[in-house]
C-alpha cells in the first residue's frame, strides 16, 4: 500500500505517465493479434504442406493457382516412382464478388478424396460427419463461415446461388479451413466452369478440370525431390514441395510481423520514456526523504528497490489496462467484421503476458537511472536539500 501512495503522490502525472504506457501496450496487442493470426495461418500451412506435394499447371501461381490443369495428368503423375496417391482439387472463391481480404478470403474446395487416408492435416467436427465421394450436392462448412451462410447440419446453404445440404461443419482450426466450404469435386467443377467466359465455357468438359493435384508420397519419400521428379518426367505441371510454401508466404510474413512489432515497441518505449521523467521528478520531490531514511540506516539498495517498485507498478498498472483496451478493442472489431469474414486479430495468451511482462520490465529499466541517482545521495547533502 505504501507503495501506491507513493506512486500516485501526484495524481495528475502519473495518470499521464500510465497513460502512456497504456497507449504503448495498447498498440503492442493490436498489432501484435495481427501478427499472432498471420503467424496461426502461417503454421498451418506449414503443417499441411510439409509433407506432400503439389501440382498446378505450369505457368501458374503455383501452389495457390486458380488456372484450370486437365484431370488426364493424374495418370502421369501417379506413375511417378515414389507417388503413394494423387488427389485432384478444385480451389476458387467463395463469392465472384470478393475483394481484397487481409489474410484467408473464403474459399470453395472440391476434392476427389483420395488420399484422404494418407492425410497428416487432420480436422475434427463440430457437428456432423465428413464428406464422402457420394456426397454430390452436399457441403462441409468451415467454422467461420457458419454464422455468414447460416449453416447447420441437415439443412441448407446457398453457395453461387445452388443450393447444398450441409453434413459437417469443422472445429475451429484457426488456419484456412475455417474459412472454406468443402464440396465433391463435380460440384465444385460446376461451379468452377460458371466462372469462366462462354466462348472458353462452350470447348471444354468440365469434368475434366481441375486446379491443382496434391501428391503423397511414398513413406521415406522426400517430398522436394519428388517434386523435382514430377516437373522432369509430367510436361506441362509445376510441382512444387514444402519449401515454396516457406518462400511464397513464410518468409514474406515474417518481414510484416516485424514492422508490427517494430511500430508497437517504439509506441511502447515512448511511454516509457514518461516513466524515467516521472520517477526522476519523483526523486527530485523526495529527496529530503531520501535523506532522512539514509540517515536513520536505509541502506543504497533499499532504496533503489523502492524506486524501481513504484516504476514496476506504474509499468504493471499501464500493461494490465493497455492488455484490456487493446482486448476489447480487437474484440469488437473482430465482431463488426464477422459477417464479412474478415478476422484480423487474434490475442492469444503468449501475447497477453507477453505485453503486461514487457511493460513492467520496460517501467522497471526506466525507472533504473532515477533509482541509482537517489541512492547515490548524500545523506547530508539530501537533508540539506531545499
Amino acid at each position: 500500500m505504501q507503495i501506491l501512495r507513493n506512486v500516485f503522490r501526484r495524481k495528475l502525472r502519473v495518470f499521464l505517465t500510465i497513460f502512456g504506457i497504456t497507449i504503448g501496450v495498447l498498440a503492442l496487442v493490436v498489432m501484435g493479434s495481427m501478427a499472432e493470426k498471420i503467424n496461426l495461418l502461417v503454421s498451418g500451412g506449414t503443417r499441411y504442406y510439409s509433407d506432400k506435394v503439389t501440382v498446378a499447371a505450369d505457368g501458374s501461381a503455383g501452389m495457390f493457382s486458380i488456372s484450370p490443369l486437365s484431370l488426364t495428368k493424374y495418370d502421369d503423375i501417379k506413375a511417378v516412382p515414389g507417388v503413394a496417391e494423387v488427389s485432384g482439387q478444385i480451389g476458387t472463391l467463395l463469392s465472384t464478388e470478393s475483394g481484397a481480404s487481409f489474410g484467408m478470403p473464403a474459399m470453395i474446395g472440391g476434392s476427389d478424396m483420395r488420399g484422404d487416408e494418407l492425410e497428416s492435416f487432420k480436422v475434427t467436427y463440430s457437428d456432423g460427419r465428413a464428406l464422402t465421394p457420394a456426397d454430390v450436392g452436399s457441403v462441409v462448412v468451415g467454422s467461420d463461415l457458419v454464422k455468414q451462410l447460416g449453416a447447420e447440419v441437415g439443412g441448407y446453404v446457398t453457395v453461387r446461388d445452388e443450393r447444398f445440404e450441409v453434413v459437417g461443419i469443422l472445429d475451429k482450426t484457426l488456419t484456412a479451413p475455417d474459412t472454406s466450404v468443402w464440396m465433391t469435386l463435380p460440384d465444385a467443377q460446376r461451379l468452377f466452369v460458371q466462372d469462366l467466359p462462354e466462348m472458353i465455357r462452350s470447348q471444354i468438359d468440365e469434368t475434366d478440370l481441375v486446379t491443382s493435384f496434391v501428391v503423397y508420397p511414398t513413406p521415406g519419400t522426400d517430398p522436394e525431390q519428388l517434386a523435382a521428379l514430377i516437373n522432369e518426367s509430367v510436361d506441362g505441371v509445376e510441382a512444387t514441395g514444402p519449401s515454396a510454401f516457406q518462400e511464397q508466404i513464410a518468409n514474406t510474413t515474417q518481414v510484416f510481423n516485424m514492422i508490427l512489432y517494430g511500430i508497437a515497441i517504439i509506441s511502447l518505449i515512448v511511454g516509457g520514456l514518461s516513466v524515467i521523467n516521472t520517477m526522476t521528478m519523483s526523486v527530485s520531490e523526495r529527496t529530503r526523504e531520501i535523506g532522512v531514511r539514509k540517515a536513520i540506516g536505509a541502506s543504497d539498495g533499499q532504496i533503489v528497490r523502492q524506486f524501481l517498485a513504484e516504476a514496476g507498478v506504474i509499468g504493471f498498472i499501464g500493461g494490465i489496462s493497455g492488455l484490456a483496451i487493446g482486448w476489447i478493442a480487437a474484440t469488437a472489431v473482430n465482431a463488426a467484421l464477422e459477417s464479412s469474414n474478415l478476422n484480423l486479430f487474434l490475442v492469444t495468451p503468449r501475447l497477453a503476458i507477453g505485453a503486461v511482462v514487457f511493460a513492467v520490465v520496460l517501467g522497471l529499466l526506466s525507472g533504473l537511472y532515477p533509482s541509482l541517482h537517489a541512492a547515490r545521495m548524500k545523506p547530508v547533502d539530501a537533508l540539506r536539500y531545499e
